[in-house]
């Protein structure tokens, strides 16, 4: 569901959108605090509750007016740059591009199966971006083992560097090395591909996956506040 707000003499726009887990955002774009107000007004008594929007933590601006509209802060994720140079981690799995659409589907429904399971798949980052239809084969990297996709990583394609929108090991193979491994060996690529970063985004709250971007040299540049409106 996507929905446009605009005002008769009002200096931007508002637009609501439904995420892949079902809840609902808010965007505004406008630079006047009062154009804000009055966009607000509208959207939000046509808005089902609850209705969520995300800020950078450092425009104290836009996180006032959002707070000034009733928002309080619910999660924050921190923004990661990562350097490519890094060095593999060895791991009793075999790590390549998927070569079947199909388990590579059906993995990632599995994935998304056991993240709602366990913590919910709202407490995934925000911004990561919804799963394509027809999934971009070149876009991952598997991890195998016995035949059956274990883990994997997902690159999303961003104009000044890539972006890791999903890194995801399977439960029962957990804490085993996999993550780092995947993630050094996309990493790898990349480098030598000249490419010298990528980036992500971490839910603060994650200390595993914390401690995996941290332990491989990924330096914080920033961070993100999920706000929520009940």
């Amino acid at each position: 569901m996507n929905h446009l707000y605009e005002r008769p003499g009002v200096a931007g726009r508002g637009e609501a959108s439904r995420r892949p887990d079902g809840r609902l955002f808010l965007s505004i774009d406008t630079w006047s605090d009062a154009d804000f107000a009055l966009l607000a007004a509208d959207m939000l008594p046509a808005l089902p509750r609850p209705l969520y929007t995300v800020v950078d933590e450092a425009d104290a601006e836009l996180r006032s007016r959002w707070e000034s509209a009733g928002f309080t802060i619910r999660r924050r994720e921190w923004e990661y740059v990562v350097p490519t140079d890094v060095v593999p981690v060895p791991a009793d799995v075999t790590i390549r591009p998927p070569s079947d659409e199909r388990l590579l589907r059906a993995f990632e429904d599995l994935i998304r199966a056991e993240v709602s399971a366990a913590v919910g798949w709202h407490e995934m980052p925000a911004e990561i971006l919804p799963r394509p239809d027809t999934p971009d084969v070149t876009k991952y990297v598997v991890a195998e083992s016995a035949g059956e996709h274990v883990g994997l990583v997902r690159l999303a394609a961003v104009t000044r560097q890539p972006r890791i929108g999903l890194i995801a090991v399977r439960a029962d193979r957990q804490r085993r090395g996999i993550g780092r491994a995947l993630l050094s060996h996309v990493l790898n690529t990349l480098h030598h591909r000249g490419i010298a970063t990528a980036s992500a985004e971490v839910n603060e709250t994650n200390p595993a996956a914390v401690a995996l971007f941290e332990g491989i040299g990924a330096r914080r540049v920033g961070s993100n506040l999920e706000l929520v409106l009940r």
